[in-house]
């Protein structure tokens, strides 16, 4: 399809029902950012590995680091970026902290994206 066909459709025959029931449920624009920041921490292929990891096991910064092959450092950085995004939590043991997922809709996510990538 050329965008010819597209401009010509677009202008030509808009189904007003569908395009209000779509106006509608549509989320704001506030929310349709947020959702697509949180699709953006899931496109680093180490911060992919952090979360399949913690989806096993809750690990601190160490573990991580010797599982991955990474510093202590990269896998510091990592977390945060994953932490801003409210896709893990921590919890300290004395000195040390522990990393988990952050809820179940986390898990629910890397289960559901890997039975996709898997079909």
């Amino acid at each position: 399809m050329d965008t010819g066909d597209i401009e010509r459709c677009s202008f030509l025959c808009v189904h007003e029902d569908v395009v209000r029931q779509v106006t509608a449920e549509m989320p704001d624009d506030e929310k349709l950012y947020d959702l697509a920041e949180l699709f953006k921490v899931f496109g680093d292929s180490t911060r992919i590995k952090i979360l399949y990891a913690l989806f096993e096991a809750e690990l601190c910064v160490c573990d991580i680091a010797q599982l991955l092959g990474l510093t202590q450092s990269a896998v510091s950085h990592q977390l945060r970026v994953l932490k801003s995004g409210r896709l893990v939590k921590p919890r300290k043991d004395g000195k040390t902290v522990f990393y988990s997922l952050a809820d179940d809709h986390v898990r629910t996510l890397i289960a559901q994206g890997m039975e996709h990538i898997n079909e």
